[in-house]
């Protein structure tokens, strides 16, 4: 783990420059989307995974703890969100924080029963109980099985946002990206993030200066799973439903390739890596099952080429902090 995430610079003044003028320049883009002709569902969709892969990558590349299990948190908030929405008729922004609210309690107890563990055994357990949840989810009533929760209504935003607008529902969950990354960037160059670091380079040396280093990693994966599950709840409204997609083990898998293709332990690499997949998704449909063949061919391809990733290749090359 450590060798993909050695030339991580420090949280330097300089080095939190950088992230701030690339930020700017990201959300500048990202707000003129609308402007460009660009199809906004795309954008909107690979926005979710955006975050989730940040959520994700909070946990693996600054935590060295490589869950397997991460859809649970975005399925879970993306039912609860749209059960809450359809079922008991609550407005926007409160069927968000159902959402959020039923992941920070999943993150709670799987995190319990899974941080005790390392290695191997930790990305197990979560994968386990990423499983146990996708099973539960496939009987359980109120989640309608295969058919996923259909038809869930948009609604107007503190009575105001109308997100049956396109335009309108767009700069909603862009600005819901944009408050989920800073939040993340914060959380990583805080002395919270620094402690983290120094767990996934050396746990033995932290404990030794006196770190609580499984306290440390608790919070973390509590962090990364509700974040994760802000992903899932503005995902509802994007996609008007709720499905076993979302919970499937294949999701946890692609959040990995997304983290991995951008660039592990670098705070855009997940950005990046998660428009490359959606869009591959997008352009390559016509493919149908030779989609997934393909995304393997251009992950291999990432790996031999780019060991840090896109970003993290970029950030090697200019040695900034990205």
């Amino acid at each position: 783990m450590t060798t993909l995430t050695d030339d991580t610079l420090p949280a330097t003044p300089r080095a939190m420059r950088d992230e701030m003028i690339v930020f700017v320049v990201m959300a500048l883009l990202l707000a003129s989307v609308p402007f460009t002709g660009v199809y906004p569902f795309f954008v909107m969709q690979a926005l979710c995974f955006a975050l989730l892969a940040c959520a994700f990558n909070l946990l693996v590349g600054y935590g060295g703890l490589l869950s397997f299990g991460h859809a649970m948190f975005l399925g879970t908030a993306g039912y609860c969100s749209a059960h809450a929405l359809k079922v008991w008729a609550l407005p926007p922004e409160l069927g968000i924080l159902v959402g959020v609210a039923a992941a920070f309690v999943l993150s709670i107890v799987t995190g319990y029963i899974s941080i005790r563990r390392q290695g191997i055994y930790f990305s197990m357990i979560t994968l386990a109980l990423s499983q146990l949840l996708y099973f539960i989810y496939l009987q359980a009533p109120f989640t309608h099985g295969e058919d996923g929760i259909q038809g869930i209504p948009q609604g107007r935003m503190f009575g105001v946002l109308d997100l049956s607008k396109p335009t309108v529902l767009y700069y909603v969950v862009l600005v819901g990206f944009l408050a989920g990354f800073l939040l993340i960037v914060r959380i990583i160059n805080s002395p919270f993030g620094e402690v983290l670091k120094s767990i996934r380079e050396n746990e033995q040396r932290a404990i030794s200066l006196g770190y609580r280093t499984d306290q440390y990693k608790f919070l973390a994966f509590v962090l990364s799973g509700t974040l994760a599950g802000f992903a899932g709840a503005l995902k509802v409204f994007v996609a008007q439903n709720a499905s076993l997609t979302d919970v499937h083990w294949t999701m946890s898998g692609e959040v990995v390739l997304m983290t991995l293709v951008g660039g592990l332990g670098t705070i855009f690499g997940p950005v990046v890596g998660a428009f490359v997949i959606i869009a591959m998704q997008q352009y390559l449909a016509g493919f149908g099952q030779w989609v997934t063949v393909i995304q393997g061919a251009i992950f291999v391809v990432c790996v031999l080429t780019f060991r840090r990733g896109v970003i993290g290749e970029i950030a090697h090359y200019f040695r900034r902090s990205l």
